[in-house]
């Protein structure tokens, strides 16, 4: 097995078609059959092979997306879910929701990074937090009331008897 170079398999299968147009065009295969036998168009093959002469067999494999890199280390995310258990009220805000713009504002008092509320929602997601929406009740709201109206007025309200030939209006 001298000489023989060993390559790592395609990490998907996109990878792995551009591996193998690659592999048959070092064959001698035009690009037009290429296209044809991996059923994508010649412009994606011209592509790909533009890129393996570039680069080789590792141009064509996955890039990284490009993008900045994380303003919180691993560690200091792995500390956000516990500083919210602690509760909203803990940091001085009235009531015990976290909204993203709460959220962010503890990250930026605990860590001094500041992020948008929207990329605060996308790191809650990742770190397997969902979204709650408050349940809004009057403030005026007699739970007493509403218990004695269930149980006593509604049964009544539900029992009445129908009229004979009535019509529904509408």
């Amino acid at each position: 097995m001298a000489g023989m170079i060993t390559t790592l398999p395609p990490r998907d299968w996109r990878e792995g078609r551009r591996l193998r147009a690659w592999e048959l065009h070092q064959h001698g295969w035009k690009q037009r059959a290429i296209a044809d036998a991996l059923g994508v168009t010649q412009g994606a093959v011209s592509q790909w092979i533009a890129r393996g002469r570039a680069g080789g067999m590792e141009a064509l494999r996955n890039r990284t997306s490009p993008g900045a890199p994380a303003r919180l280390t691993a560690e200091q995310r792995a500390q956000i879910p516990p500083l919210l258990a602690r509760g909203a009220e803990a940091f001085g805000f009235l009531g015990a929701v976290w909204t993203r713009a709460r959220v962010a504002a503890v990250i930026k008092r605990e860590f001094g990074v500041a992020y948008h509320p929207d990329h605060v929602g996308r790191l809650l997601r990742d770190l397997g937090w969902s979204v709650q929406k408050p349940v809004e009740r009057a403030i005026e709201r007699n739970e007493a009331a509403i218990e004695a109206w269930r149980e006593q007025k509604w049964p009544a309200i539900k029992k009445k008897p129908k009229r004979k030939n009535a019509h529904l209006s509408g």
